[in-house]
This record gives structure tokens, C-alpha cells and sequence, in this order.
């Protein structure tokens, strides 16, 4: 039987998609790749094959995820299977630098980033070399859901921390990236949903607890850090802003000519479904840091938004769109 296979890791992030599923009556099954055996001279099984590996899935004691998931992407497009965010997207999803350059290339902006692999006395030479005095954001390029992204005030602030940071800090990849940091109007970011390569809505996200930033409620794990008492607006003595919900739908949802440049940039890069985040400077222009194909959605702002439930919802579009792609390769296939 044709049916939507869900690749992924990590069965926690699961629900909500399932729910959107039965609801549309999809046949679906799940396609766990945290191990597995295939034999490649096998023909894979008929349907459209979904791919939420993410790049935090080391984080999980599943380190060989992403490369795994490469061969088997290679031997789904080699027999033909549609793949919803195939190899390009999974290639995007482990490496923020290849996001960056693919962000460029079609004439979107990035923050300024220096991309430093080795020990950590030479990320900290990078940082005063090209940052000094500060403030400075170090990342790392293989990350997902914020994990890792740190915000230093100072350069001296960052040497400090490498001089008592664990060895088992060090990005899976061996890459460090240094940032920017852009001191938006207010302390939000933006992050533009999309399915099938279409704006979905966008999703206003306070970053005032740290960059922890991913949407799904099972994320709310404090894993993401901003150093305390550092906070670069704290340093300048200015007051904290209120408490506001983390996640908040946009009404209005973004300005079309930026919609329709980021659609662009999806479908050039190969990407069907992602979450797309950007941040506004002082005078409110757009820099893109970061793309996520493993796209997660908040049900508490769905909610709010009274979205949730609907196919304005993103697991509701995306069952919509994954059910025009089963009906398109079922044709295909007859």
C-alpha cells in the first residue's frame, strides 16, 4: 500500500504530525533511522518518503543520524521515490554555513560570520581579530534548536569562558562559528513557516530567556544558554521587558516582497518544508541566520492564533501538502 513515511529520529516530535494525519485519513508510517539496516539492492516500498532528520540529532546519542539518513535518501531517489526535503535540504539542515551560502547566493542577507575550525585559543584569536571589543554571538555550525548558541558581551568574556568550558563542548563537527550580534529594535526574532515551498504564517519568538528557540512544546528544556548577568542589554543597564508568550503568530504575517524572496530561495536550495528564521536590525531590514527543515510548530500559539486544527495550522498544511503529493506519486506509479 502507497503510503506517507516519516523519516526521523526522534519519535517525541511526532504527535502533533500523527494527529493532523488520522485526522486527514492519510495511511502514514513512521521510518526510524536513530540505526538501521537496509539492503540497497532492495526496491523501496511505494509512497512518499518525508524527511524530519534534524541536526541536533547527535544531542540525542544518535551521532550517525544525518549520515545515515544521506544513504538512505541516495537510495530512495535512486529508485524513484518522491522525497518531501530530499538530499539538498538534509545538506542544508547539518550546516549552517552551507545555509549561508546558499542564503547569499540569491541575494539574501546573513549576519557576519567567521567560520573557525580548531582548538579554542584560535576561536578566541578570531574573535578579537575580527569582533574586538564585542559584542560577539559563537555558535556551532551543526546545531538545531538553538543548542549551543551563546552570547558574549565582550570578546575577553568569551577567552573567559573557553578558559573552564568542558572539551565535550566542541561542535560535533568541528566547526565554530562567530557572529554578529544585531541589537534588534526589540528582543524578538522571526521565524516564517513554509509547506510545499509556500508561506504558511510566521511566528514572532521573545528571545529574552536565551536562543533556545525551537517551537515544539517538547523542546522546553532550558538547553540553550545566554550566560547570566551577560546579557549585552543588562551590560548597558537597560530594564528587562516584560513577560510576554514565547511564540506568537503574526496576524499580519510578513511583507510580500520578503515572502516571495525566501519561496524563491526554497525552491532554488530544494527545500519543500522548513521554518525559516530572521532577525530585523535597527532599521527593520531582514538578516537570515538560520533554516530549519526539521520544522517544528508551537500548539499554544496555533492555538491562540485559532489555527489549531485547521489546514491553516502548520501540521495541518503539511498533511494537506504531503496528501497532494501521495495522490501525485500514486499517479505517477500507475
Amino acid at each position: 500500500m502507497s503510503k506517507i513515511h516519516v523519516i526521523h529520529e526522534n519519535p517525541a516530535w511526532l504527535p502533533p504530525l500523527a494527529e493532523a494525519f488520522d485526522r486527514a485519513g492519510l495511511p502514514w508510517a513512521e521510518l526510524d533511522l536513530s540505526r538501521g539496516t537496509f539492503d540497497l539492492a532492495s526496491v523501496p516500498p511505494q509512497g512518499v518518503f518525508y524527511n524530519r532528520m534534524s541536526a541536533s540529532s547527535h544531542t540525542r546519542g544518535h551521532r550517525y543520524s544525518a549520515e545515515l539518513t544521506a544513504g538512505v535518501l541516495a537510495w530512495l531517489t535512486r529508485h524513484g521515490r518522491r522525497v518531501v526535503n530530499g538530499p539538498r535540504a538534509l545538506d542544508l539542515e547539518i550546516s549552517k554555513v552551507r545555509q549561508y551560502a546558499a542564503l547569499e547566493a540569491v541575494g539574501l542577507p546573513v549576519p557576519r560570520t567567521v567560520m573557525v575550525q580548531d582548538e579554542p585559543a584560535a576561536v578566541v584569536e578570531a574573535a578579537r581579530r575580527h569582533f574586538a571589543p564585542g559584542p560577539v554571538i559563537l555558535k556551532p555550525n551543526r546545531g538545531g534548536k538553538g543548542l549551543g548558541v551563546r552570547l558574549f558581551p565582550s570578546t575577553e568574556a568569551l577567552a573567559a569562558y573557553f578558559d573552564s568550558a568542558p572539551a565535550d563542548e566542541a561542535p560535533v563537527d568541528g566547526i565554530w562559528l562567530l557572529q554578529d550580534y544585531v541589537r534588534a529594535p526589540r528582543p524578538v526574532i522571526t521565524r516564517a513557516e513554509f509547506v510545499g515551498g509556500r508561506f504558511v504564517y510566521a511566528v514572532e519568538v521573545d528571545t529574552t530567556a536565551g536562543f533556545e528557540l525551537c517551537p515544539a512544546d517538547v523542546c522546553a528544556v532550558g538547553d540553550a544558554f545566554c550566560p547570566v548577568g551577560e546579557q549585552v542589554g543588562e551590560q548597558a543597564g537597560e530594564q528587562p521587558p516584560a513577560p510576554a508568550p514565547r511564540f506568537s503568530i503574526i496576524p499580519e504575517g510578513i511583507e510580500a516582497p520578503l515572502r516571495g524572496r525566501l519561496e524563491a530561495f526554497l525552491a532554488t536550495a530544494g527545500v519543500d518544508v522548513a521554518g525559516v528564521e530572521f532577525i530585523r536590525d535597527a532599521n527593520g531590514n531582514p538578516l537570515v541566520y538560520d533554516v530549519n527543515t526539521n520544522t517544528n510548530y508551537n500548539a499554544g500559539a496555533e492555538e491562540a492564533a485559532g489555527l489549531a486544527g485547521t489546514v491553516r495550522s502548520g501540521p495541518g498544511a503539511l498533511a494537506a501538502y504531503l496528501a497532494e503529493e501521495l495522490g501525485r506519486a500514486a499517479r505517477l506509479a500507475a
